[in-house]
This record gives C-alpha cells, structure tokens and sequence, in this order.
C-alpha cells in the first residue's frame, strides 16, 4: 500500500505542472488587457507600459511561465493579485478554499445518504411506484442545471433559508479554521451556528442534486447486479432477515462502483461550485475564480484553479486507498 501510495503521489507532479501550464497558457488566450482592469482605459501609455513592464506582461508567454513556475516550486509562491491591491493570493485562497471544502462536504454527505437511500429503495422494489418515482426523480436531478435550482430554492425557500455569505457579517467571532460550522462550535455560539447551517442548507442541497442523481442510478444498478448473486439467494434461504441480506450482505458488496462515482463526483462538486456559489453570493473559492476571470487577474486565476485541482487529486487518492478497506479481495501490491 505505501509503495501504491508513493507512486500516485508521484503521478501527480506531472499532472499538476500539465494542469499550471494548460491554465497559463489558455487564460492568456482571453481577449481583453489585465492593465485595463488595473488602471482602466484611461491611463497614459507610459503608465500603462511601466505596469506591463512591472508584472512581465511585456515577457514571452514562456518566459513568464518559467518565473511562475519557478517561484511556485522553490518557494510555494503563487504570486499577487494585479488588482487587489498586491494582495499574495496564497492568503486569499486559504481565507476562501474552506469556505468551499465545507459547502462541497456538505453537498456530498447530501449526495451520498440520498443516492444510497433511492437507489437500495429502487433495487429492492424493482418494478414498483418507489422504483419508477426514484429513477425519474433522478433523472430530473440529472437534467436540472444548478443556477436554475439555486433561483428557484431561493425563490421558493429564502425566507425560511438565509442567503448570501456564510454567515450574518454582524457576527464578529474568531475564524482559526475558516469553516463557519465549525468555528461558531469552537466559540460556543449556537445562535452563530444556527444561522451558518441555514445558510448552508440552500446552496448545498442546490449542489448535492446532480450527484445525488447520479449515485441513485448507480447505486441502483449496482445493486440489482448483487441482489441476484448465488450469495445473496443462499442467504436468503438459510432464513437470514431480508434487511440484513440487503444491508449486511448486498450493500457492502454493491459499494465499490458506488466509491469511484463518488470520488469522480466530487471534482464535479468542485467545478459546479463555482456557479452555486455565485447564485447564492458564498465567499468561496468559486466567487474568487469568477471575479479573477472578470478582472483578467491571470495568477489568481492560475493559483486558484491549481489549488482545486490539487484537493481533486488528493480526494481521489483518498478514494484508492477507501477501496481497501470496503473491498478485502482489492490489495495494492508492488506493480
């Protein structure tokens, strides 16, 4: 296992230098001027040159990703922001990455405990109203784009569910970890926390809808496929409860593709965060990339999507080393 693990971790030097150098490249293929956003339209050449020449926009595009890269991996440096004031952007994304992480977290606990639930609830009463009304609440969760859900939650649930940020500015706490249910705990504050959850609940459940559906689906299949295992009919005939043989027997063994889907869902949670939390005004990282892009902020864009990439990378691995242990027959050897 920890030879595996060191070979993944390896892979990923290549795949993140391959993700930096796609993003540099392709942010700068945006038509538009980052010094327009800095000075705007107005300022004289000479000023204009002298901000080019200060940033190294007036570099080859190679050059400049050499010193990027450079900086990045000798120092970890992600450079500063070329309109927030010189801002580094490594604060920036440790300030906003949490507010994310726990919207997604939340998002996939959501997505889990519902797909399992319609999924087993379809497989075992396969051909009836519960299979039928499952699979097309699923497919409808497919189909339904997330910024359209978000207006119509807001619409239809914003009095009882607040929205926009994740938690009332009012509240004047400390933040040691940047995740706002977790701090408002640690302050002992559960009127703080009270309100950070009903933040939460919208844009999470807005988030969880694609993912869910699609693990129902698979959980579903997956579980068909177990139920008319040789195991399963023997179980059945030793006398064993019919919950037991779905929980104990049919379930664990179903779970494997269930596992993959959730990791590969969970890179979609990620991306898909960056329209939920414009919707719902979240002080992530997806409202940090959406603003970069507005403002043609080149490095931040760059540090902030590596950044995304680098959790996806590490989930995934976490997902390799999960199977392990839901599977006894999985063991990762030497290759």
């Amino acid at each position: 296992m920890t030879a595996y693990l060191l070979r993944r971790l390896l892979a990923a030097i290549p795949l993140l230098v391959a993700v930096s150098l796609v993003v540099f490249v392709l942010t700068r293929s945006v038509p538009g001027d980052p010094v327009d956003a800095m000075l705007g339209e107005k300022a004289t050449p000479q000023v204009r040159e002298e901000i080019r020449r200060k940033h190294g926009l007036d570099r080859p595009i190679l050059v400049q990703y050499a010193i990027y890269m450079k900086g990045l991996l000798l120092r970890g440096d992600l450079g500063v922001s070329y309109v927030r004031k010189n801002q580094p952007i490594a604060e920036e994304i440790r300030r906003r990455l949490p507010a994310t992480i726990e919207l997604t977290l939340a998002a996939m606990i959501l997505s889990i405990l519902g797909g399992v639930l319609f999924g087993v609830l379809a497989a075992v009463k396969k051909g009836s109203f519960w299979d039928y009304a499952s699979m097309l609440a699923a497919l409808i969760g497919v189909s339904v784009p997330v910024f359209w859900l978000g207006l119509l939650l807001m619409l239809a649930f914003g009095g009882a569910f607040a929205s926009g940020g994740n938690l009332d500015p009012s509240f004047d706490i400390e933040r040691p970890t940047g995740f706002a249910l977790v701090d408002t705990l640690v302050a002992g504050e559960p009127r703080m926390f009270l309100d950070a959850l009903r933040r939460l609940v919208l844009p999470a459940l807005a988030l969880a809808t694609i993912p869910m559906a699609m693990i129902a689906r698979i959980t579903r299949s997956s579980m068909l496929e177990v139920l008319g295992s040789d195991y399963v009919r023997t179980a059945r005939a030793k006398g064993l409860d019919s919950e037991a043989v779905v929980m104990r027997h049919a379930l664990r063994n179903a779970l494997v593709p269930i596992v993959t889907l959730v990791g590969l869902e969970f890179g979609y949670l990620l991306g898909g965060a960056v329209l939920t939390e414009t919707v719902f005004d979240w002080p992530g990282m997806g409202t940090y990339i959406m603003s970069s892009v507005s403002n043609r902020d080149y490095l931040a864009i760059q540090g902030a999507v590596m950044m995304l990439c680098l959790v996806f990378v590490a989930v995934n691995l976490l997902v390799d080393v999960i199977y392990a242990f839901v599977d006894p027959r999985i063991r990762y050897g030497p290759a």
